[in-house]
């Protein structure tokens, strides 16, 4: 089993910037895994936003590519997402994710949410 907590959610300004935090735990996790940030705007779909795997290959979704970037620390077994130049369209409730396949919503392990609210 794999725990995942994100945390950092909040309010900001368009134009502003957050950082949210995953840390993983369980007998399950394992660094190798992909891991990811997902998102969900009421009454869409959940969707990718950013993914790395565990040499460092990393993918975007087009809509937040040169303004968020994701990043991990295996040893501290922690995900990261810097979302800098926020937009209302951002708005939504960001999950992480760990043992996938990219940006496919098609994840093993997904954390609670965090919400992410911009205007």
């Amino acid at each position: 089993h794999v725990q995942l907590v994100e945390s950092g959610g909040g309010s900001a300004q368009t134009g502003g910037s957050l950082r949210l935090s995953c840390v993983a735990s369980g007998d399950g996790y394992s660094s190798t895994h992909l891991m990811a940030w997902f998102r969900q705007a009421p009454g869409k779909e959940r969707e990718g936003v950013a993914v790395i795997d565990d040499v460092g290959s990393i993918n975007y979704a087009e809509s937040v590519k040169g303004r968020f970037t994701i990043s991990k620390d295996n040893a501290k077994a922690t995900l990261y997402l810097q979302m800098n130049s926020l937009k209302p369209e951002d708005t939504g409730m960001y999950y992480c994710a760990s043992d996938g396949w990219w940006l496919l919503p098609e994840y093993n392990y997904w954390g609670q949410g965090t919400q992410v609210t911009v205007s």
